[in-house]
């Protein structure tokens, strides 16, 4: 699509174009994102499968003048062709005045969209929800620039706070999508307990996940005579922030934290009244669990765990688009990235502890364990969910476990040498199929 000059809706049309859509009047309606506007098309010898607007119907769609490359779909009952997907992507960030935008952990990320939606057909912007329908960014020239932007055909949530998410503003926010008939998928963090009651209720999953129940002092009395090992975790927590590790050692009880500078740091308890007491104030009155510590294996005496990246694809099957072993730094008690963790495939993390054809046998089984708990995790919850990252643990007995699911996954993950990696495709493909679905919606402005 590119621009001509003129003050009308008049559009030209490659002949070719107009014959294939099956056209069989000149005057039809031409949908971007939420508009819709009636044009007259005017037949053209040019490149195949292009449509050039005129200057004023990109004002009018808010789309920056520039080439676009669109899937289409025509309607022929109602005469009306519908251009995108339009995706909005929805974070939160700070906007400095005329500075460009930083849109902090996913910026790589927004890039690594952009360049992919422009080869697969379709037009990004990120936004923040305050700002919807006022203002948008998109990326031109290598820069993002701030513009005025159609309404999205779909939504992206990546935004980075819960308490975002559990503000007003934000409901409000979900409201007017619900009003405007703008699906958004991924439109809430997951609690690491309402994951847990979603999964413990299937019988054929029990084996695979860890024993684990709300934070009182009598449940952390059972886990503690129970286990040599348990886990203290904050419901809403992530990026493997304020956990707790409790740790049988001899006759004593090690407290741990993935908090380096937190005065819990390796405190040796003699009691488990002294553990109580001790743990009961750095949890600041938040909502926390007690899980049960599985023997993991290793790599190099240092802590591993798996990181399976889920996504629905456009047959709305759940396919695992990436896997990595995650390495935690020495000393610390998770593997997250954030808390200076490395990544490596799996076959290399793995290759010390057992033979190749046990490692592919193993990966395949993480992989169809995964994809199996993002299909209950979307059968039971709310909304649309179309991409989960799933953590997966290898016991020293080789059985896998499922240690934790988020519907927020980090970015920082698989091979960084590809342009545009595996997970934005499967986002892009995903939107794609979400803004199709939604044309039947489509309504006159």
């Amino acid at each position: 699509m590119k621009s001509v000059n003129r003050t009308d809706h008049f559009v030209q049309m490659s002949s070719k174009l107009f014959i294939q859509l099956q056209l069989e009047t000149n005057e039809i309606k031409i949908s971007v994102g939420k508009k819709m506007v009636k044009v007259k098309i005017s037949m053209v010898e040019m490149s195949p499968n292009e449509i050039h607007f005129p200057e004023n119907l990109f004002q009018l769609f808010c789309l920056p003048i520039q080439c676009y490359k669109f899937h289409s779909i025509y309607k022929e009952d109602s005469h009306s062709l519908f251009l995108g997907p339009v995706i909005g992507l929805v974070t939160d960030f700070k906007n400095n005045g005329n500075e460009e935008p930083y849109f902090r952990s996913i910026h790589s990320f927004c890039e690594e969209l952009h360049h992919g939606l422009t080869e697969n057909g379709g037009f990004l912007y990120i936004f923040s929800y305050p700002e919807f329908s006022v203002q948008g960014y998109y990326f031109e020239v290598g820069k993002w620039k701030s513009a005025e932007l159609p309404l999205p055909d779909v939504i992206y949530n990546r935004i980075h706070s819960r308490k975002i998410e559990f503000g007003k503003k934000y409901h409000l926010f979900r409201q007017r999508l619900t009003e405007l008939s703008i699906p958004i998928f991924n439109d809430r963090f997951l609690s690491k307990w309402e994951v847990h009651e979603h999964l413990i209720h299937e019988n054929h999953l029990h084996s695979y996940i860890p024993e684990t129940n709300l934070f009182t002092k009598d449940h952390l009395a059972a886990f503690a005579n129970k286990y040599e090992t348990v886990f203290i975790k904050p419901v809403h927590g992530s990026q493997g922030r304020n956990i707790f590790k409790l740790k049988k050692e001899n006759t004593n009880l090690i407290l741990d934290s993935s908090v380096k500078l937190h005065p819990a740091n390796k405190q040796v308890l003699l009691s488990f009244e002294e553990i109580y007491q001790h743990i009961k104030p750095l949890l600041n009155n938040r909502i926390y669990i007690i899980q049960q510590g599985i023997p993991l294996l290793t790599y190099q005496n240092r802590g591993m765990d798996f990181r399976v990246l889920c996504h629905k694809n456009q047959r709305n099957n759940w396919k695992a688009t990436s896997l990595v072993a995650r390495i935690s730094a020495e000393d610390e008690i998770v593997s997250n990235i954030a808390r200076g963790g490395e990544i490596m495939t799996p076959i290399n993390a793995l290759k010390d502890s057992m033979s190749l054809n046990d490692a592919k046998r193993l990966i395949a089984q993480v992989k169809d364990l995964a994809i199996e708990t993002a299909m209950i995790i979307e059968r039971k919850s709310t909304g649309i969910i179309g991409e989960l990252g799933i953590d997966i643990g290898i016991d020293q007995e080789g059985n896998p476990w499922l240690i934790e699911v988020n519907s927020k996954p980090s970015k920082n993950f698989e091979d960084g040498q590809m342009k545009i990696r595996p997970s934005a495709k499967a986002i892009i493909q995903f939107c794609t199929k979400l803004a199709l679905d939604t044309t039947s919606e489509m309504e006159d402005s």
